[in-house]
């Protein structure tokens, strides 16, 4: 390809008419082409210098000329993409709107290297000789430390720039500051210090202490010097990263982080570590590092302190705990320059100041965040794409929110009610709802979703759009796994967290008015009773809409007795083996979503089930981590549930329940989900006769031999998924008579050996996902007669098998799928 026919302007200028376009169209990918189109403005006249010479380049300059072509070529199909999706199809735009961060992240780097363009431009107009040139330009280049513009320069341009993908986030400015002194001096403390056993990470609350502590979990240095371990947390090797919080399950993180580290060595017969097992030999001889993040008791510290030869122990604490610390690092805040980088890459999407903005507005507001990355983070999002008279709002309501002899946690929680007043009232009321979980925990977003649609009245697809507006404004993270959340996708792949700070905000905004009145009754942490202050006031009713409690054990006699007329929603945390559930489930009439959560390490046995016979309007059940009440036993009918989640559960004996029993029970339900149960041998063939369910999922459930052959029975069934389960070998021929299925995934079923043989009279399926599927070497004949089947997800080995089909059917695409180990939940 010759340059002119490279830089010819077609491609540049039509992908710039396109980003216009988008720009006044597409709320998700608005900020991104906004950022394109003045990469793209900037390259133009670049392109029409280099144009207008007719030289023709040297092959090497020639191949990184023509890789960025491809770049343009794909980013004009892309936006076609985004301008001809509707907006109604929240996922795929949400997909479409990563990729063009993609994209932009593409054009950025390119435009980061733009002196070897400039260079390039001079020797054009000089006629200058090209080798003599080009070395010239490498020298240069070297110079500002890359050997190649498009290679190790682009590398360091994109860690600065803002990621707004899910998961984990590197802050601009906080790798090179503070972050970058601190993960060095914490290193040297480690490594460096052999009589150091116990080591500490302070600083005030939204300071970076977690960042630095996950950024030293990853460090390579450190990583080399505590090999040779299993996975634990988000790290390998043996670095162990616990968060242990405000109020944690001290007996169950020592469980953790012994079997863990020893292997499940020297464990007492009722799961309990010996108290001199913790301070004096493991029976093991290799080094280890353990991370205690968000520590916030003394008592809780001292049990979780393992003293042995080469053990290493680095405390991250607001708090000082110099009776323990051998040494400790204090996180400094961000000085002026890196503040105002890390908020103008919040605000402006950019490391500076741009020439619109009022620089001696912006620089007021950086100093009111008083150097803290959170702050900054949070109300520099709020912030974007804002006018000058909302700024001018906002620095007034900053800086009356400074009162003398106030505590730092106090004034940062103020700082940060600025960007929350001024989210739209459904937004705002969905913020303040994360604040009903507990903290340090993931919230998936199937509960999260279900209770937005119950209590504010939206669609799924307008509570999914808030998520990414509360993500987009840094008040929440999203963690996903690899596959993509689309029209298919269940919401279960994903979770929320919050940070800390963040749930503070959230319960100091709910906790306005008496407790008879909060909208929200929440336990903010883990208590062994209920609040003193709910028992002096039970005497009147709640008028609470959510109510989440967070307890250890609770028996009959721990509960007292209360009034709630109009609780929608009820969030039940606990920590017991055994499980009595408040009487006064009965005194809740509109319930509408119900949430048992158990986190210790053993399936919890529920008592009083009965209360369910009460719950005539609930909607939405989710049960994790217990063992499920057979329902036939336990209920009346509930003619308006329609969703049932059961996730790390014991489900033997809850689904085998006669046919037209369960058909009864549950006449309205249309989605069952049943995710990493134990003792699923087969589905039951009682479910197969809920004529309603239209949603059925069984993943990660690894005793899974067979179907039931009684599964075309469901004829209102559209999705089914049957994701990881790896004892499962083939699919009975009865789905072939589900005629409104449109999406099957049985990705990860790694021992099925064939599709069924009439899978082509499913004239509906629109989709297969058949990822890490190796036993499947052949496709039945009948694949050719879905005439309706546009996606097929794979792996390499298995797209050859569709490559006829292809043909076949003219729609269709044959997606090779990224191979992704995700073992996060075991954390958990």
């Amino acid at each position: 390809m010759a340059v002119t026919d490279l830089f010819a302007g077609e491609l540049a200028t039509e992908l710039l008419k396109q980003l216009i376009k988008i720009c006044r169209r597409s709320c998700l990918c608005k900020s991104t082409a906004q950022q394109l189109k003045h990469d793209i403005e900037d390259l133009l006249p670049i392109i029409q210098e280099v144009k207008y010479t007719g030289v023709e380049l040297p092959q090497r300059r020639q191949t990184q000329l023509d890789r960025f072509s491809e770049t343009l070529r794909s980013g004009l199909d892309l936006t076609h993409e985004v301008l001809a999706s509707p907006r109604w199809n929240v996922y795929k735009n949400l997909q479409l709107a990563r990729k063009m961060e993609k994209l932009e992240r593409s054009v950025s780097r390119f435009m980061n290297g733009s002196l070897q363009a400039h260079v390039l431009a001079d020797v054009h107009h000089l006629r200058f000789d090209m080798a003599e040139g080009f070395d010239r330009v490498n020298a240069r280049i070297g110079r500002i430390g890359g050997e190649e513009m498009l290679g190790e320069l682009a590398l360091k341009s994109s860690c600065s720039r803002r990621s707004v993908e899910f998961g984990g986030e590197r802050e601009l400015g906080l790798v090179v500051g503070p972050m970058g002194v601190g993960r060095k001096k914490v290193r040297e403390l480690i490594v460096g210090r052999a009589d150091l056993a116990v080591l500490g990470i302070r600083g005030i609350g939204g300071s970076g202490k977690t960042t630095l502590a996950r950024e030293i979990a990853k460090d390579e240095q450190l990583l080399g010097c505590f090999k040779d371990g299993i996975k634990f947390g988000h790290f390998n090797d043996r670095i162990f990263f616990v968060t242990v919080s405000q109020s944690p399950n001290v007996e169950q993180l020592q469980q953790q982080l012994w079997s863990q580290i020893t292997g499940n060595q020297f464990i007492g017969s009722n799961g309990l570590i010996p108290q001199w097992k913790t301070q004096f030999d493991w029976g093991m001889n290799s080094r280890a590092l353990i991370i205690l993040d968000d520590v916030w008791s003394l008592s809780v510290l001292d049990q979780l302190i393992f003293r042995r030869p080469g053990c290493k122990t680095l405390v991250v604490s607001r708090f000082k705990f110099p009776t323990i610390y051998d040494s400790s690092y204090e996180l400094e805040l961000l000085r002026a320059e890196e503040a105002l980088s890390l908020f103008c890459h919040a605000a402006f999407g950019q490391k500076s100041i741009p020439l619109a903005a009022n620089e001696k507005l912006v620089g007021q507001i950086v100093e009111k965040c008083k150097g803290l990355p959170l702050a900054l983070k949070v109300i520099g999002a709020s912030l974007r794409g804002q006018p000058q008279m909302f700024w001018t709002s906002a620095l007034n309501r900053l800086s009356r929110s400074e009162p003398i002899c106030e505590s730092h946690e106090m004034k940062l929680l103020k700082r940060m009610a600025i960007s929350v007043d001024y989210l739209p009232e459904k937004v705002k009321e969905c913020f303040l709802d994360l604040a009903s979980f507990p903290e340090d925990k993931k919230i998936p977003l199937d509960v999260l979703v279900n209770i937005w649609v119950e209590i504010h009245d939206l669609h799924e697809e307008e509570a999914f759009a808030i998520l990414v507006e509360l993500s987009d404004k840094n008040l929440i993270t999203l963690v996903k796994d690899a596959r993509g959340a689309d029209a298919y996708s269940s919401y279960f792949e994903i979770a929320a967290t919050q940070h800390d700070v963040l749930r503070d905000l959230a319960l100091s905004l709910s906790n306005d008015g008496s407790v008879n009145q909060r909208r929200r009754l929440v336990m903010p942490r883990r208590e062994e009773a209920l609040p003193k202050e709910w028992k002096r006031n039970m005497d009147q009713p709640f008028h609470a809409q959510i109510v989440s409690i967070y307890t250890g054990d609770m028996k009959e006699s721990d509960w007292f007795n209360m009034d709630f007329p109009k609780a929608e929603v009820l969030i039940l945390n606990f920590s017991s083996a055994v499980y009595y559930l408040p009487q006064f489930i009965q005194k809740m009439p509109k319930l509408r979503a119900l949430i048992l959560i158990n986190n210790s390490n053993t399936n919890t046995q529920l008592q009083n089930a009965a209360v369910f016979a009460s719950l005539g309007n609930l909607r939405s059940l989710w049960l994790e981590k217990v063992i499920a009440p057979q329902l036939s036993k336990t209920i009346t009918p509930l003619h308006n549930l329609q969703k049932i989640s059961l996730v790390l559960c014991d489900v033997r004996n809850s689904l085998n329940d006669s046919s037209m029993e369960l058909r009864l029970k549950l006449p309205r339900l249309s989605e069952l989900t049943i995710d990493h149960c134990v003792n699923v041998v087969e589905l039951p063939s009682s479910i197969c006769n809920i004529a309603s369910l239209k949603s059925l999922t069984v993943s990660n459930c690894h005793d899974l031999l067979e179907l039931s052959a009684e599964l075309g029975r469901l004829k209102s069934l559209r999705a089914l998924r049957l994701y990881a389960c790896p004892a499962l070998k083939e699919l009975p021929q009865s789905i072939c008579g589900l005629e409104k299925l449109e999406y099957i995934d049985i990705s990860q079923c790694i021992n099925l050996s064939r599709l069924p043989e009439d899978i082509g009279k499913l004239f509906k399926l629109e989709r297969i996902d058949m990822r890490e599927c190796p036993q499947i070497r052949s496709l039945p004949p009948s694949v050719v007669s879905l005439a309706h089947l546009r996606r097929i997800i794979c792996d390499e080995e298995a797209a050859w098998l569709w490559k006829e089909v292809k043909k076949l059917i003219a729609a269709l695409k044959v997606q090779v799928a990224e191979e992704s180990f995700d073992l996060d939940w075991l954390a958990e």
